[in-house]
């Protein structure tokens, strides 16, 4: 990835500015992020906000059910209703965490870790293989936040990420927030994280809000960047000088004017840091 193809600075697509988006096309936003599950239906209202911003601007998908690490064979449905979303709206790229959602056929709504092994880096590389051959296209995935470390892992997480890139030619979006939460809940170093990983591989970063519960950071989305975050995104960008920003909110969302105006301190850090 080089400059020219940068989306630069973007906003997920939230049902809470929908009409917003149908009576202006704001200023201040390059791109908008789409939970892909969000628009596999037939019709309705979310496709049509959809069709329209797509008219102004990029798009990127963002799923959240593939679980590329889990062991349940790979839903095929899934994978032809994505497949047809993409053929519908062309996204610059489409990402997903990597984690696993649920065994059995059962899924537990949540964004759950991998052990970090030459085990598990085998199966999800030959997972993401899978997945990109179906799509056409390379996979983007995101680093998870976590809580727990597994009993038996046998590298470190950017490690695991470095690895899995390589192997599977895939690509990466980095979030900046689940970078933190995970280094204050485990005690690593973020900046060897951020330093460890291929800066070619990396298309996206992620910023957005967490929750601190007795000293325990937990990954909500549902608040301002907070000033720690915004200094190690001001590394990231350094480091991932071609990467688009997105800045995530999930809960307790703002108007849009607010969120614009956090996305423009977004784009003023990475400007100064070009500067520096």
């Amino acid at each position: 990835m080089n400059s020219s193809q940068q989306l630069g600075f973007g906003l997920g697509l939230r049902k809470e500015h929908f009409a917003d988006l149908l009576e202006t096309t704001p200023a201040g936003v390059d791109w908008f992020e789409a939970i892909s599950e969000n628009f596999m239906v037939a019709g309705g209202k979310p496709l049509a906000v959809l069709e329209h911003v797509r008219r102004d601007f990029p798009l990127v998908l963002h799923g959240v059910s593939l679980s590329i690490g889990g062991i349940d064979p790979l839903n095929e449905e899934y994978l032809d209703r994505l497949a047809a979303l993409i053929d519908r709206f062309q996204p610059a790229w489409v990402s997903d965490h990597l984690c696993w959602t649920g065994v059995d056929g059962v899924n537990l709504h949540d964004l759950l870790p991998l052990p970090y092994t030459a085990e598990s880096l085998a199966h999800v590389v030959a997972r993401v293989r899978r997945v990109q051959d179906r799509l056409g296209r390379r996979l983007v995935l995101e680093n998870p936040s976590t809580y727990l470390n597994a009993a038996h892992n046998e590298m470190a997480e950017w490690e695991f990420l470095a690895a899995l890139v390589d192997q599977a030619d895939c690509l990466l979006l980095l979030d900046v927030n689940n970078v933190y939460v995970s280094a204050c809940n485990h005690g690593f170093d973020p900046q060897r994280y951020l330093t460890a990983i291929p800066p070619a591989r990396v298309v996206q970063l992620h910023i957005a809000g967490h929750s601190d519960v007795d000293g325990f950071k937990i990954d909500t989305h549902d608040a301002p960047v907070c000033d720690a975050v915004w200094a190690l995104y001001a590394q990231a960008v350094r480091w991932f000088p071609h990467a688009a920003t997105l800045l995530e909110r999930d809960a307790n969302i703002p108007p849009l004017p607010e969120l614009i105006g956090e996305l423009d301190q977004a784009r003023t850090l990475a400007a100064q840091q070009d500067a520096a």
